[in-house]
Order: structure tokens, then C-alpha cells, then sequence
């Protein structure tokens, strides 16, 4: 007797179901891929994941559930980052009246076991969430082998074959290295969130989040660190005035800054790393970070050969609603090279869902995704930056900025800016972007992304009665134009 179930939003009493094992085979168990089997499972389809052993580190034949967020991304990186602030806490206690009689102590083998325990509970957690949603999980390494058709390898080597009238790629993204002599020498973020010891000496090369973030927790943690990046400015892509005060707080904090300055050469020594710039620069390290960006994890998945079309840096190619060119192949997340974010790869997951199994096409909606970069102290930003809305703009683009020493600061005597920006159409009043740097960012940028989601104008802002004394009423109090820029005219940068 044939089975009812959920089919693509359609319930069928048919005995077609029973062609596959599976309504939905899922590759790949981190954020993306575990909310989309967990919605998927939620509309009634038979759904089967699998992910690679579990290691903090990760390679081709190992990962986790979880993925890369909870195991070796986000989450330890956080944990990190606390740790790190720290040391500037106990410096502003002083002024504080604080009588801090002897330098704390710091243990870094202390921080990496609690992180470690924290990503094993996390890891634990994921895979209760999948099996209490009735996900069947699977240990392995997992390629498609057909339009409807996965094949796993299983830790001892055997081999199972699956099929699936739907497959989905959630395999996320991993990190590269620069092709220069000695990359060997060099680490990546997997290896930075669990060094045995503390490094003295860090060099970072590169200027995203991952590399402004690492450069915040080591020197905050007592390292010398110097930051080397091929612009002007770190984090390419935000708004430059907010970049250039991040530049400035993260010299303030005492990382040594080399703009435009690339390295060539990794030699070890009997003394450390032995590290050669492009511009003759030699400095000594004991470690040394590549923080040159992610590449898609599809090398061993088979795609191509079952004939799904990627790009040039190997990302699945999608539509708007995640279908690849072959219908019954659908992607999410890092491996697709959209915004790659955690919470972006969470909606597209579940639009997926609603799209194959909900009897709801959905697509992800990519407009005002707030993020924040961790550096110390954060960025956080969400809509347009001031270049992004000047080259959009048919009116006159109006620019509110507020810069000022915290609250906090005042007494401890810390030498280090907060700001926060608005940029605002002038015909429709209506809010396009907004950013700030500072304690807390991220935490104040959450609330003001559901303010720009809903359209909100800068009468709104306006009108809004700020919590005092606190930072964030400065978004509310911001009265004065900063700065108008007509269509076609220059926004505010220093590069």
C-alpha cells in the first residue's frame, strides 16, 4: 500500500514517491543545510542529511555538524573575542576606581578548552535538532552522483547510495591561501581558533572580517600584531568613513597597520617565520594568519559532471530561488557566493522549503541584511553605505553622522571614538542606510534593521524618544545634515 506524504506542496497517494529513498537528500549540515532539512521535514518530506566526522579544523574529510558557523566560525570567534576584551576592561576599571594590585594572569589553554567543550555541546545540539525533527542523519561524505542520485562515503570507506526526487548542496565555503613560496608556513581562521599556545608575534594579512577580527582578539590578548592589506583601508565594501575610523581604533588599540602592502615570501627560522613584503619589509613572527577570503566547497562534489553549471570560483549557480539549471539540484548558502552570512544562508534554507515542499515560492529577500564585523570595538551596519546610495540617487542624498567619545570613556580616559551614520533620500525622507562603530554596535544595529525593514523615514527617527543616557539615543537625535551630496556628485572618502 502506497504511502501519503507531502510531495511539492501537493499530497499524493500515488505510488510515485516510492522511485526514491528520500524526498530531499541534503549535503552538508551546517546553518543553511540543517534549517532547510528541519522546514523541509516540517512540511511532511522524507528527508536525509549528511555531514562530514566532526573536528574543529576542518578539511576535505572532516567538518561537523554545525558547519562552519557553530564549529570554526562565528560562534568560537565570539567566544574568542569576549576573552580578548578583557584585558582593555580591566585597563578602564582603574579610573573606575578599580585597584587592580597585580597584572592578571592570562590562560589561553583555558579559553581554547572552554571554546572546544562549547562547539562539541553545540555540535550535540544540532544533531538533536535534526533527529527530533525526524531527519534521518547520515556520517560521511556525500557527492552527487545523478540528477537524483548521492552516493556516501562512510567513515570505514564503504560506500551507500541514495536517491532523492530533490537534492540540495549546503556545503558551505572554505579558506584559501595565498599562492606565494612558504604558504605551507601559514595558517588559516580553522587554525587560529585552536592554536596550542598563544602567539608573541602575529602577522595577518588581509583586510576583511575574519582578518580585522583575529587582529582585535591577538592584541587584545598581549600579541604584537601587524595587518597587512592590499588598500588604503581595511573592510573593502563598507561605508569609508566608517572605515577609516575602524583603521584608526584598531592603531589606537596597537596593531600595527600596513595599507597597501602585500606579503611575497614565508621562510622559516630558527627564530620564528620569517616574513618579506612586496615592499622590502622583513619581520619575524610566530605565526602568521591568511585571511585572504573563502572559495566554495564544491571541488569534490561531482557537480559538473551530473552537469550543474558554477561559476569561476567554483559557487553553484542559482536562480532566485535556489534552483540550479538542473531542477531537481538546489544550493543555499557560501557555496553559492550570494551574501555570505550565517542568518542569509538560515533564510534561504527556509524559502527553499517553502518553495519545494510549502506550496509558497519564496525568495530570499536581500535587501537591508544588517551585518557586524567583531573587531574591538565592532562595526555594525545595515543598508546602503553613503557610496552605494549616491551612486543610486535621483535627489540629493542627505548624510547624518554624529561622532563622540562614549560615556564610558570620559572616565577611563581611553582615547577612542564611537560614531554612527544615517544616509537619507531627500525626497522621500526615508532612511537607505545606516552604520556604527562602537561597544555594542551590533547589538543597537539589530533594532534599527527592523526600523529601515519597515521603510522607516528620518521623521520617524525624528520622532522617536531616545533612551538616556545611552548611545544609541543617538540615532534619534540627530538633527543637522552633515553633508548633502546632489546625483552624480562625490561622497565623503579619504582614498
Amino acid at each position: 500500500m502506497s504511502r501519503k506524504m507531502l510531495i511539492d506542496g501537493e499530497v499524493n497517494n500515488s505510488n510515485e514517491q516510492e522511485e526514491y529513498d528520500y524526498d530531499l537528500f541534503v549535503i552538508g549540515a551546517g546553518s543553511g543545510g540543517v534549517r532547510a532539512s528541519r522546514t523541509s521535514a516540517g512540511y511532511g518530506a522524507k528527508v536525509a542529511i549528511c555531514e562530514l566526522p566532526f573536528h574543529p579544523i576542518s578539511s576535505e574529510t572532516i567538518g561537523g555538524v554545525g558547519g562552519t558557523c557553530v564549529i570554526r566560525g562565528c560562534v568560537p570567534k565570539k567566544i574568542l573575542v569576549y576573552g580578548a576584551s578583557f584585558a582593555g576592561e580591566f585597563e578602564d576599571a582603574q579610573n573606575y576606581g578599580w585597584e587592580l594590585n597585580e597584572k592578571p594572569n592570562y590562560n589561553w589553554k583555558k579559553l581554547l578548552e572552554n571554546k572546544t567543550q562549547e562547539i562539541v555541546r553545540l555540535n550535540g545540539i544540532y544533531k538533536r535538532l535534526l533527529s527530533n525533527a525526524g531527519v534521518k542523519m547520515y556520517e560521511g561524505e556525500g557527492k552527487v552522483v545523478g540528477p537524483h542520485e548521492v552516493e556516501l562515503t562512510q567513515i570505514d570507506g564503504t560506500k551507500l547510495n541514495f536517491s532523492a526526487k530533490h537534492i540540495l548542496v549546503a556545503t558551505g565555503g572554505r579558506a584559501q591561501r595565498p599562492n606565494i613560496p612558504g604558504k605551507e608556513l601559514g595558517i588559516t581562521s580553522d587554525e587560529a581558533l585552536s592554536l596550542d599556545e598563544l602567539p608573541k608575534r602575529v602577522v595577518v594579512l588581509g583586510g576583511g572580517y575574519i582578518a580585522v577580527e583575529f587582529a582585535s582578539i591577538w592584541r587584545g590578548m598581549g600579541s604584537t600584531v601587524d595587518l597587512f592589506f592590499r588598500k588604503e583601508l581595511p573592510l573593502r565594501g563598507f561605508d569609508d568613513e566608517m572605515r577609516e575610523l575602524v583603521a584608526e581604533n584598531l592603531k589606537g588599540r596597537g596593531i600595527n597597520l600596513h595599507p597597501a602592502e602585500n606579503l611575497t615570501e614565508l621562510i622559516k627560522t630558527d627564530d620564528g617565520i620569517k616574513v618579506i613584503t612586496d615592499h622590502g619589509k622583513e619581520l619575524i613572527a610566530d605565526v602568521v594568519l591568511f585571511a585572504t577570503g573563502r572559495i566554495p566547497n564544491t571541488k569534490r562534489l561531482n557537480l559538473e559532471a551530473v552537469g550543474v553549471e558554477l561559476d569561476r570560483t567554483g559557487a553553484v549557480k542559482v536562480d532566485e530561488f535556489s534552483g540550479t539549471n538542473i531542477p531537481s539540484i538546489w544550493a543555499v548558502g557560501d557555496v553559492t557566493n550570494r551574501i555570505n552570512l550565517t542568518p542569509v544562508a538560515l533564510m534561504e534554507g527556509s524559502c527553499f522549503s517553502k518553495t519545494v515542499f510549502g506550496k509558497e515560492p519564496s525568495k530570499p529577500d536581500y535587501r537591508d541584511v544588517p551585518c557586524a564585523v567583531f573587531c574591538i570595538p565592532p562595526l555594525s551596519t545595515v543598508g546602503l553605505t553613503e557610496q552605494q546610495a549616491v551612486e543610486q540617487a535621483k535627489s540629493d542624498t542627505l548624510v547624518f553622522t554624529s561622532t563622540f567619545k562614549p560615556m564610558k570613556n570620559t572616565i577611563s580616559g581611553r582615547q577612542e571614538k564611537s560614531m554612527m551614520k544615517l544616509i537619507v533620500d531627500d525626497d522621500t525622507d526615508k532612511v537607505l542606510g545606516a552604520s556604527m562603530c562602537g561597544p555594542d554596535a551590533a547589538e543597537i544595529m539589530q533594532g534599527i534593521a527592523v526600523a529601515l525593514k519597515c521603510g522607516a523615514t528620518k521623521a520617524i527617527f525624528d520622532s522617536t524618544v531616545g533612551i538616556h543616557p545611552s548611545a544609541a539615543e543617538e540615532f534619534v537625535t540627530m538633527r543637522s545634515v552633515s553633508r548633502r551630496i546632489p546625483p552624480g556628485g562625490k561622497p565623503k572618502t579619504n582614498l
